[in-house]
């Protein structure tokens, strides 16, 4: 069966999402392993994680113009090349410090990889196929995370923490090829004309690195809350400062009136907070399953399959969802039960059958997959192919602020909920029932903003034409 360009072209950009998602799950597990190698404590290994996730946030909004100027798929093949000759520096790392500067030049290039990968899929998809070309890589973001600490577990436990890393090299010789022969090449004559906004450039970086850096933090015992929502606030003041200083110019680096646009605001806002609930699962429900009910990492893990099983049986009934029933329906009603089995999950025990805990780890990543596809098809239903650019740089930027959120909120949930509790040294099962509780409350608040969506709302791309 030949397959269209954009199922095509869709499939090969979400080859590379995976490996990017692979890579930096996967990472977590080792960072045992790689404090002795470097010969440091495990704490000051979060550097690495840190400094990866600044670099994304610094340089995403850049993403858009350079793909514009130099042409889509030249750029996205020279991410793909560039994040995978910096993985494998981060292989060959003797050092902590030589591990943080390789970790930064991969999150340069991870920046370029993922909102340009995302771009070569939007220009070649027609609005009425764009359902289905979302659904194919938006996988990749909900399958890696699950994945993920367990091929890095099994790396860093059968061979070395350095396999994390090589494992990218023959994925990227794949993708690179496949993406020379299949995404076209497109390059926008008039933005080669236009000039860099480098003040923009300066004043998003700072905003975005300080909130990333102080959203890291809250999930650091060591750190005072207070230092963390001050450096949040401050952000989020400079933020607000280039959003006005964009109005003034004619090529701001990030074009902010796009989200006047009605569907694409709701993704924005309301969506934001249903991808932190989203992402908050791979990080405390792995957490809970070894703290809690005493698994080990690899008993864990594997539990914690039966989510990325529900992901993948989802992605056949989301497309067929989506054109049967409209956004608003799906996002409200899909919403609840995200929230409903958070509420599940919260009254899990040690003493749990197996195949209930499968039952509700399956359901649950079903229900996380057919919101995070419909949330990112909704994103761009509505956006004039001529701002897809713009859209799209702005999407991929608060799609990564959102993740690093919802690790956050589900570590700030759980120290609260420890607090609660009696602060004892160790999470206990009542901490998670209790910081679980709070991740169903926050789910169920992100379903007001779905509520202002028109029944309309993204007809365009769920709705086929008729012949």
């Amino acid at each position: 069966m030949k397959l269209d360009r954009s199922t095509t072209v869709s499939l090969i950009v979400a080859i590379a999402f995976f490996m990017q998602g692979l890579d930096t799950t996967a990472v977590n597990t080792a960072i045992p392993s790689m404090a002795k190698s470097f010969n440091t404590d495990v704490i000051h290994l979060s550097a690495g994680v840190t400094s990866y996730l600044i670099a994304l946030a610094i340089f995403i909004p850049v993403s858009g113009w350079i793909a514009d100027r130099f042409g889509t798929r030249r750029i996205f093949c020279i991410a793909i090349i560039l994040f995978t000759l910096t993985s494998a520096l981060c292989g060959t790392s003797q050092t902590l410090s030589q591990f943080v500067i390789f970790r930064i030049m991969q999150g340069m290039s991870g920046a370029m990889m993922t909102p340009v990968g995302r771009l070569a899929v939007l220009k070649v998809t027609p609005k009425e196929n764009l359902v289905t070309a979302m659904a194919y890589i938006t996988w990749p973001a909900l399958v890696a995370p699950i994945l993920g600490p367990l091929v890095g577990g099994y790396l860093t436990t059968y061979w070395s923490w350095h396999w994390i890393f090589y494992l990218n090299v023959p994925i990227s010789i794949i993708c690179v090829i496949l993406s020379w022969r299949h995404i076209p090449e497109d390059r926008d004559e008039e933005q080669t004309k236009k000039h860099f906004d480098f003040v923009g450039f300066v004043l998003s970086g700072l905003a975005l690195a300080g909130f990333m850096y102080g959203v890291e933090l809250l999930s650091r015992e060591e750190v005072p809350y207070y230092v963390s929502v001050i450096i949040v606030l401050i952000s989020l003041g400079l933020l607000f400062f280039n959003v006005r200083y964009s109005r003034h110019i004619s090529n701001p680096l990030i074009d902010y009136s796009i989200i006047r646009i009605p569907t694409y605001k709701v993704t924005i806002f309301a969506g934001s907070i249903s991808r932190m609930v989203i992402g908050v699962a791979p990080y405390l429900v792995p957490l809970m399953f070894q703290e809690g009910f005493g698994l080990n990492p690899f008993e864990s893990g594997m539990l914690f399959l039966s989510t990325m099983a529900g992901n993948l049986a989802m992605k056949p009934a989301t497309i067929w969802v989506m054109h049967h029933y409209n956004f608003k329906t799906v996002l409200i009603a899909n919403g609840f039960l995200i929230a409903l089995f958070s509420l599940f999950t919260a009254f899990l025990l040690p003493t749990t059958p197996v195949w209930l805990i499968v039952l509700v780890m399956f359901l649950s990543g079903m229900f996380r997959s057919m919101q995070f596809s419909a949330i990112t098809t909704l994103a761009f239903a509505d956006i004039p192919q001529k701002q897809m650019t713009t859209a799209n740089t702005l999407y991929s930027t608060i799609q990564q602020m959102s993740t690093g959120m919802g690790i956050a909120m589900g570590a700030v949930f759980l120290r609260f909920a420890n607090i609660i509790n009696g602060s004892t040294a160790n999470y206990t099962v009542p901490d998670f029932r209790l910081a679980f509780i709070f991740v169903a409350i926050l789910g169920l608040f992100s379903l007001y903003g779905f509520t202002k969506l028109s029944p309309v709302a993204g007809d365009i791309v769920r709705v086929k034409k008729k012949a």
